[in-house]
């Protein structure tokens, strides 16, 4: 399906999309690409949903690095893992503008699998993270990259990082949205490049990133009065059923 095919119906079910990705990021403090990327996806091909996250999630960036305080600190400790997003995601991008974006759904739910499962890594030996920290910068820099070009999603290699380093709940927020937003930028330009990010399509997504970010604000006046983890396990249950579609529709793509 393309965005011109929606009906009025389409693009309200579009906006509730934004609305609830921007909630869950402003009271857990990032999720936003994940959900509404898989949410999209269903109905889009994985390009086209990047395409209409791209704005939003870049508004959503940064008003949460803003809203954070201490951000320069924070970025002033783990500069090198936000300048290596760039490269690797300039890398997934081409990849995606390429060839046929079909069999990234599997690689989304992959990837989603695998922030489900983050905390049975526990079990691997990732102590060179820790005495190796500059070649970990680079290695994780340029995977959550390409993960972010091909697919939208870095956050659970960028968890993984950030357990092993111990970031703090709050230098986490910040890095991780200061590495969103430079992915973003840069996705945009490769897009822009190749003719398939259009003037037309950035600015009818201007009212999503409105919507994103009334959302965004609304998840951090609640955030202090929320179960987070009761939260986390409902969040866990939808990305659970994402999987399962974005699986089953591409398995019926290949049948079909």
């Amino acid at each position: 399906m393309e965005p011109e095919s929606l009906t009025l119906a389409g693009w309200l079910a579009v906006g509730a999309v934004f609305l609830f990705a921007g909630l869950v990021h402003g009271t857990l403090g990032l999720g936003f690409p994940m959900l509404a990327t898989p949410l999209l996806a269903i109905a889009f091909d994985i390009r086209v949903a990047i395409l209409l996250t791209l704005l939003p999630t870049i508004t959503v960036n940064v008003i949460s690095i803003l809203r954070g305080g201490q951000w320069s600190e924070s970025i002033g400790r783990h500069w090198p893992l936000v300048i290596m997003i760039p490269a690797g995601t300039i890398a997934g991008t081409w990849l995606l503008v390429s060839v046929d974006p079909a069999p990234f759904r599997l690689l989304l739910a992959a990837i989603i699998l695998l922030h489900l499962f983050k905390d049975r890594l526990t079990a691997l030996n990732l102590d060179w993270i820790k005495s190796r920290k500059g070649m970990a910068y680079l290695i994780f820099g340029l995977a959550a990259g390409f993960s972010a070009g091909t697919v939208n999603v870095m956050v659970p290699l960028l968890i993984i990082f950030a357990l092993q380093v111990g970031m703090t709940p709050l230098v986490m927020v910040q890095v991780f949205n200061l590495c969103f937003l430079a992915g973003k930028t840069v996705q945009m330009g490769v897009f822009g490049y190749s003719g398939i990010m259009t003037p037309s399509l950035l600015i009818s997504t201007l009212p999503f990133a409105a919507l994103s970010a009334i959302a965004l604000l609304g998840g951090m006046g609640v955030r202090e009065r929320v179960d987070a983890e009761t939260y986390r396990k409902w969040l866990h249950r939808v990305l659970v059923v994402m999987v399962v579609v974005l699986t089953g529709q591409y398995l019926l793509e290949l049948v079909s």
